[in-house]
This record gives C-alpha cells, structure tokens and sequence, in this order.
C-alpha cells in the first residue's frame, strides 16, 4: 500500500505523524446522523486540542501537535462514497505510512453504546470503507467503528444510517463519543493493541 505514496514522493513516511480520518457526509441535513458520527467524535476530538478546521483538498483539515507527535485530522469533502480519494492524497501529502492511519466509522454491525477497533477486515457493506480499500488496494488500517445499531426493517438500512438518532439513544451516543476520543488518544500513545485492550467492547 503504501509503494505508491513513495514512487510519487520519492520520501519515507514521517513516524511522528498521525491521519486521523472521521466519515461522514457534508451538508447540514447529515447533521446527527447515524452515518455522520466519524465526522462527530473528530469534531469533538479536535475541539479538545483547540484545533481548527480549514478548507483543504478533497478534505476539511485540522493540525495539532499531541504528545510530540504531529496530528492530521480529516473530514472528507467527497462524500462518503468517495472517502477514499481524500484518505489517498493526504497520506500521500503528508507523507504518513498506513499503520499511523485511523479511521472513525460508524457500524450496523455493533450495538449502540459500543465501540471495537480493528487492525483489518471487510468494510462490511460500509460504502466510505468499501471505497478507502479500493483506493489503498488492502484493508489493513486501523479504524474506530462507532456501534449505529441494526434496529431496521429489511430494506430500510439506507434509512436507518441516514436517520438521526432516536431519544433513548442519545445519552448512550453522547457517553460513547466521549470514549472514543479516549480511544484515539490511547491508539495513537500505545497503539492498536493497547487501545483494542482499553476500549474494545
């Protein structure tokens, strides 16, 4: 994956830089959306850090410093189904190597008020992640995936990340985007395995 960023750079990655990447959609109707909590928890993250959001390429930007290491913060531009073209020329730009990348995703797949962070895997019919991985031609990068619930009726899945959260979700919501932004810090001090031990479940 990473043999591409080096042909057009012709440069190694930087160790001491992050991507930290949040899907979502732009437009203020995907304002508390199921599918917009990557863009939530990195807007909280960011605020913590007294970051600031500017225009970019293909992305919103922010940039901090964090326990030495320098942070890029992403909010794709292109919609989530064409996250991945964001994910490609920041890592490219800014010359970070796949295993300092984290995406934060929402999942159908895990119960409100859960988190799991992986190494790997499918993007389990997740179009921002179905199109990462065809961007970076592998699946192995760290992601956060923010449980979204799979309380639909057939059919209605579209609907469903699409929709805002329900009453008796948001507390729930509000607990786990505050631990996610816990996850991200231990991910990036003691790296996956310490925050899968610390976070996962």
């Amino acid at each position: 994956m990473w043999n591409w960023i080096k042909s057009r750079l012709n440069k190694e990655p930087d160790p001491m830089k992050f991507l930290i990447i949040g899907l979502g959609n732009i437009g203020p109707e995907y304002d508390n959306t199921r599918h917009n909590i990557g863009f939530e928890v990195l807007d909280q993250w960011v605020k913590e850090h007294d970051g600031e959001w500017e225009t970019g390429r293909l992305a919103n930007v922010a940039k901090f410093k964090f326990r030495g290491k320098q942070i890029v913060c992403i909010k794709p531009t292109t919609f989530m189904n064409l996250s991945g073209k964001a994910v490609k020329h920041w890592m490219s730009a800014e010359r970070i190597a796949p295993k300092n990348m984290l995406v934060i995703t929402d999942d159908i797949n895990i119960d409100v008020g859960k988190l799991r962070l992986r190494g790997k895997g499918s993007a389990g019919g997740h179009n921002g992640l179905k199109d990462i991985q065809a961007e970076l031609g592998g699946d192995k990068y760290d992601r956060i995936r923010f449980g979204a619930g799979g309380d639909y009726s057939r059919g209605r899945q579209i609907e469903h990340v699409l929709g805002q959260w329900a009453k008796d979700e948001e507390i729930e919501v509000v607990l786990q985007k505050d631990r996610a932004c816990k996850a991200i810090e231990s991910w990036i001090i003691k790296g996956l395995n310490g925050a899968m031990n610390e976070f996962s479940g």
